[in-house]
């Protein structure tokens, strides 16, 4: 029975995507709030609108205390498993993360409880948490584990050994060691690593250390769908092994899900390689100099990267355009706040009023540095052009002698306003000047 099964249009989302996809979900319909702007954390919800929605799906009454049913919380709340022929466990796992009680209604003080839930910073792995403890207890035990994670599709796809020794470190050689929420959270991230090595482990039939590159395509698209991009998807076979294997060695295997983890870091690398131009083609001798500072990333990781980014465009550089191509991000899962803010890579996907607001930005600088410039240097224009124009009705008799001599002459006869006389027309033709310069150039 397919307890995981996703809602959407994609039923091939690994267990940690499943998890996102339905928190996000929940947490759209109780906190329709955006992100706060320097908080990593979300609003809380209004408690009097919170109460309000909860009555209005709240279908079962006892000794005046209203509670809502899973079926009602997932079918009629979130709109999740509509059709007639649903899937009532599916149904039950699902909202089991509100139900703290488990008695299969959801009271107000819970549905409270949950909403703070999703407003924690960590609200995903405590959602998931809350899904893999079945009984409440604040521990999830081995059986509760196993007993979710074998109803997923990820391990329809490739099964999970669980007499691992993975498993036996984190829940003891006799798996009776219970696990709190800290150590769940560190064992869900490391889930996903463990379950790719046994994969390959799976699929190298021979023991050679090596797979073919179409099963190495099914471990990538099957447990670590939520890393890769579409464009990463397409070319799997094509880069699978390097430029010339077509066999994957485990070096490989591991590099390939290294560099797809931090990629965060390389954007960091080619950033700091290029001075933040974000149009710079840089090579991999660029790269690899400015990567030796950071040890995580390995020359065979760079050597995918370039082998990725080159399958559309072989000119043996890399620019952020690819980068971004690679790079698991998903704009869908980004918090709202980041997209807001999020920089565009090409000027041309500014919307015209972003643009025109920009250029008359970068019009006033101009203006205000050209006439700041001129102001600055203008005794010094005025003292060359006195010398230059200064005509004598003797020869050999001039009125000043040099640079120095009018400067102070015309501060003497004339004050300090005198070194500026003349300094409005110039302004009327400097500070358009840079203005335009400065608009264009950009």
């Amino acid at each position: 029975m397919d307890i995981m099964a996703a809602p959407s249009r994609d039923n091939r989302l690994s267990l940690f995507n499943q998890v996102v996809k339905f928190q996000s979900l929940v947490r759209g319909k109780l906190l329709p709030t955006a992100l706060c702007e320097f908080d990593a954390a979300l609003r809380r919800a209004d408690p009097d609108a919170l109460k309000e929605v909860f009555l209005k799906y709240a279908t079962v009454v006892r000794d005046d205390e209203h509670f809502i049913t899973r079926e009602d919380f997932v079918r009629h709340f979130l709109c999740l498993h509509t059709e007639e022929n649903y899937n009532r466990e599916t149904v039950n796992f699902l909202a089991s993360a509100a139900d703290y009680t488990k008695d299969g209604l959801i009271s107000f003080e819970e549905f409270h409880a949950f909403e703070s839930v999703l407003s924690a910073p960590d609200a995903m792995y405590l959602f998931a948490f809350q899904l893999f403890d079945t009984n409440g207890s604040g521990f999830v035990s081995f059986d509760e584990f196993e007993e979710i994670f074998m109803h997923t599709d990820l391990h329809k796809e490739v099964q999970f050994n669980f007499d691992s020794n993975f498993i036996r470190l984190h829940f003891g050689k006799d798996k009776k060691k219970v696990i709190t929420y800290l150590e769940f959270s560190q064992l869900l991230h490391d889930m996903l690593e463990e379950h790719a090595v046994q994969a390959f482990q799976q699929h190298d039939r021979s023991n050679s250390g090596q797979i073919t590159a179409l099963d190495f395509a099914h471990i990538m698209k099957s447990i670590k769908s939520h890393l890769i991009t579409p464009y990463v998807k397409e070319h799997l076979v094509s880069v699978a092994g390097g430029s010339t294997a077509h066999l994957v060695s485990f070096q490989y295997f591991t590099a390939f899900n290294s560099l797809l983890n931090n990629m965060e870091l390389v954007k960091k690398i080619y950033t700091t390689a290029s001075h933040g131009n974000l149009h710079a083609e840089l090579t991999k001798d660029e790269f690899l100099h400015n990567a030796q500072m950071f040890t995580q990333v390995t020359p065979l990781e760079i050597e995918i990267l370039f082998h990725l980014a080159q399958q559309q465009h072989p000119t043996g550089r890399v620019s952020y355009a690819d980068i971004m191509k690679i790079a698991p991000l998903v704009v869908e899962k980004m918090p709202y706040s980041l997209i807001a803010v999020q920089a565009v890579s090409d000027p041309s996907e500014r919307g015209f009023l972003i643009q025109t607001l920009e250029s008359a930005y970068r019009f006033t600088l101009g203006a205000i540095a050209g006439a700041v410039g001129a102001t600055a240097v203008y005794p010094i224009d005025l003292v060359k052009t006195r010398l230059q124009n200064q005509r004598s009705a003797f020869v050999g008799e001039v009125m000043y002698k040099n640079s120095f001599d009018c400067f102070r002459k015309v501060l003497r006869h004339e004050g300090l306003r005198g070194l500026y006389r003349g300094l409005l027309p110039q302004l009327v033709g400097v500070a358009p000047e840079k203005a335009i310069k400065l608009t264009v150039s950009i």
